[in-house]
């Protein structure tokens, strides 16, 4: 094995491997060829395999060498850290093995696929000319450090990776994003409700020490009337003491709580009830909504069997010889119940941000222990009906407040120990999922986009950020600093930072997942964003400023004081709702209407939404279509009819080799979404000058619907995709380019010639096909004849 010495606070480099400080070189293999998937352009591409004691690298043979001052990226566009690494399994000449870390190989592999919990796969090729004793060499190497011999030790990834005195240094050195809310001090906490023109609510420190609550944050926000002598009776009634408390405000008035279960069993004196009740009615006083999350939603287990399911639907394992064939795919697709959890969470995120639009109210969202569901509820209702939640560090924000200041259990659910998988489950992706839903419906409503998406899904995988490495900000503090406490009269409990109170000098400080720069390239995060339309400054209407008349038609029973029940689409009133509460009050009666959901709106309201998905173009000449601007408070309410829910394709695709084999080739530097708008623009102008009546009649070509944009047409009425891009070149390719490369990525990703094999020319076991004929243009992929030439649309799907 070969091993280097960290040497400088800089990254070096290690046999043309750019390695970070204190990365140590375990083995590498020459004369490789990487599998390009359909993202990076298709094809081969040469160079040199590394596994290092982090990572596996490779470096293409033209990469062109980076600069010695510029700072380290933990990993480059080819590399795979070996935490995310799922299964090896090498290829030979007739049949296919697992690797494990006692396996032995009676054969010399000619292909090692990757399998990563990321979803992607990773498929190099060894050269016919590469000894035989570094292919086998570097595949046990693979082999025996991606897995942990013993559980608990795959941190040693990250302390391997961020270890080193240098990079200590380095990262301790990085300045924090100050355009993003951290929701980590109470100045966080009072910014987002001067934001949200929240005045009635104030930030308390009760739970400073952990003492209250285990799970929740240090800051709290409840009702100003609610001293917190008072707010410490209440923390026993609840599961884990999460008590109701404050998430966000509508600009219409109304409250979002979130809160765990009643402790039934415990005993409700007087003042307990009347703190109770000051904390769950919080600034309102009329009609508290309680939606109960775990009816209709799905339990982490099921999310982690579907998630699994969907795992062995898109990847596959070709060290098996089940596969499941292409007419029952979508049936398949179904069984998973992946797409159904996402309809569920999205039906009910719908109809809580209808029930806030209603007015001025509470509505609390219950969960049992109100770490996992609650969540991804919330999250969903701020970014349906938030623009600000929209953006890039508005977003950001919104997973520190919902989800890791709340305490969701990242550590836990992510798995990261490989020890136990009774906790684990991907709640976090089926949100991030849900999201990209939002977006995919209105893409015009979103600042951040599909690849930000990505990059955040795929950063869940590394055990190198702290956002993901703790299960609450007890954990996260007691892992980062060893936390004095001193009293004082004034200011009561704070911090102390001892001399001997330093964090453990083996653990490395650990960066949040939001500084992009280490990981991703300026060109890259540049496509995390796109233009959107400024939004109109935030008017919320005040506490106190209205006199509240609830809509009658769906809470006509409502009584001061009235605490409903939202559970099956349906409000009741139940007489353990709350349970001290006794049902002879005539105010709690049952009322069996129906709450607004996306699927219940008036037909006029289901088509005016059908038609913004479709991105009609506003035309005044016409009396059809929506007319005026949108509200952009207004909730994104999603169709969630079959047709319309769709599979994350650049996701959950990207690593199926037959999709990497056959699918139509994008670049790898996909423009920018500025350059995508130009180029629209011109086609439309180029269309609009072969329809001026200076061009002659026979000239004119056939052009669809001009009210449809361009980007829509190789979609179908039911949001469904053809098999074909509708982004072609002008111009038909001559006979004699048939065979060369159509993408726009670099050169070097060019498929080289066939280098001949063992026994004769290399054909691979995995495609059954050279690398020359899988570049060949696929006449499938091209449009029929006639067909407009327009640009590629970004949210291309495969429905279900």
């Amino acid at each position: 094995m070969l091993s280097q010495s960290s040497i400088g606070a800089r990254s070096r480099d290690v046999f043309g491997l750019r390695c970070l400080p204190g990365e140590c070189v375990l083995q590498r293999t020459v004369m490789v060829r990487k599998k390009l998937t359909a993202r990076e352009g298709r094809g081969w591409l040469s160079g040199t395999l590394f596994c290092t004691h982090f990572r596996v690298a490779f470096v293409p043979q033209d990469c062109p060498k980076a600069d010695d001052n510029s700072d380290p990226i933990l990993l480059g566009d080819h590399d795979i850290a070996l935490a995310s690494i799922e299964k090896v399994v090498a290829v030979g000449p007739n049949r296919t093995k697992l690797v494990t870390p006692n396996s032995s190989l009676k054969f010399t592999p000619e292909e090692l696929v990757l399998y990563c919990r990321d979803m992607r796969v990773m498929c190099f090729l060894f050269d016919r000319l590469t000894p035989d004793a570094q292919v086998l060499e570097i595949t046990y190497t693979i082999a025996k450090t991606y897995q942990p011999l013993k559980p608990g030790s795959v941190l040693a990834f990250q302390n391997g990776a961020l270890g080193s005195v240098e990079m200590k240094q380095f990262l301790s050195n990085r300045h924090r994003d100050s355009h993003m809310n951290w929701f980590e001090s109470a100045s966080d906490w009072e910014q987002e409700l001067e934001r949200c023109g929240a005045t009635s609510w104030r930030v308390s420190s009760v739970n400073d020490r952990f003492e209250m609550s285990n799970s929740l944050s240090r800051f709290i926000v409840v009702p100003q009337k609610v001293l917190d002598t008072e707010l410490k009776k209440s923390f026993a009634h609840f599961n884990e003491g999460r008590i109701p408390r404050w998430c966000w405000r509508h600009p219409r008035g109304s409250d979002l709580l979130r809160m765990s279960s009643f402790q039934n069993n415990i005993y409700h004196e007087k003042d307990d009830i009347r703190n109770l009740e000051m904390v769950l009615f919080g600034c309102q006083s009329s009609l508290c909504v309680v939606v109960e999350l775990g009816d209709e939603l799905p339990s982490p287990a099921d999310i982690q069997l579907a998630h699994s399911r969907l795992r062995a639907l898109c990847l596959g394992d070709i060290s098996s010889s089940v596969s499941v064939p292409d007419d029952k795919w979508l049936s398949t697709l179904e069984g998973t119940h992946w797409l159904d959890y996402i309809r569920s969470c999205l039906r009910k995120a719908s109809e809580v941000s209808c029930l806030l639009r209603s007015g001025h109210l509470t509505v609390a969202l219950q969960e049992v222990e109100d770490r996992d569901m609650s969540c991804v509820v919330s999250s969903l209702v701020q970014v349906m009906c938030d623009p600000h939640y929209r953006t890039q560090h508005g977003f950001q924000g919104l997973v520190q407040k919902e989800w890791v200041m709340a305490g969701h259990r990242f550590y836990s659910r992510i798995n990261y120990h490989r020890d136990s998988d009774k906790e684990e489950s991907p709640v976090f992706l089926l949100f991030l999922d849900c999201v990209w839903h939002l977006w995919f419906q209105f893409p015009s409503r979103f600042q951040l986009t599909d690849d930000f998406l990505l990059a955040l899904h795929d950063s869940v995988h590394l055990p190198l950020f702290s956002t993901f490495l703790s299960n609450c900000q007890r954990e996260r503090c007691k892992r980062s600093q060893n936390v004095g406490q001193l009293y004082t009269p004034v200011n009561g409990w704070r911090d102390m930072l001892g001399p001997d109170s330093s964090s453990d000098t083996s653990d490395p400080p650990l960066p949040p997942v939001w500084d992009w720069a280490l990981q991703y390239s300026r060109e890259r995060r540049d496509g995390f964003v796109q233009p959107v339309a400024p939004t109109p400054p935030l008017q919320p209407l005040l506490n106190g400023n209205l006199n509240t008349n609830l809509d009658t038609h769906r809470l006509a029973d409502a009584g001061p004081g009235s605490v409903f029940l939202l559970s099956r689409g349906a409000f009741t009133c139940p007489a353990n709702l709350p349970p001290w509460r006794s049902g002879g009050s005539g105010a709690y009666r049952k009322s069996h209407r129906r709450a607004m959901s996306c699927e219940n709106v008036p037909g006029l309201e289901r088509l005016l939404k059908a038609w913004a998905l479709t991105e009609l173009p506003q035309n005044t000449a016409t009396t059809s279509g929506p007319k005026g601007p949108l509200d952009p408070y207004e909730p994104l309410l999603p169709l969630l009819m079959g047709p319309c829910m769709s599979l994350w394709r650049e996701c959950y695709l990207r690593g199926a080799l037959h999709a990497q084999a056959f699918s139509h080739p994008v670049s790898t530097n996909r423009p920018h979404p500025v350059d995508r708008l130009a180029q629209e623009v011109q086609q439309l102008q180029n269309q609009l000058d072969q329809l001026s009546p200076h061009a002659a009649p026979d000239s004119l070509t056939v052009t669809s619907d001009p009210r449809r944009p361009d980007t829509n047409l190789n979609q179908s009425t039911n949001n469904s995709t053809f098999l074909y891009s509708a982004l072609r070149p002008k111009t038909t390719p001559s006979p004699t380019s048939t065979n060369q490369h159509t993408s726009r990525g670099p050169t070097s990703a060019s498929a080289p010639p066939p280098r001949p094999t063992r026994d004769g020319p290399k054909h691979s076991f995995l495609f059954g096909h050279s690398a020359v004929a899988e570049t060949r243009s696929d006449p499938r992929y091209h449009p029929p004849p006639g067909a407009t030439k327009l640009p590629k649309s970004n949210g291309s799907s495969l429905t279900s």
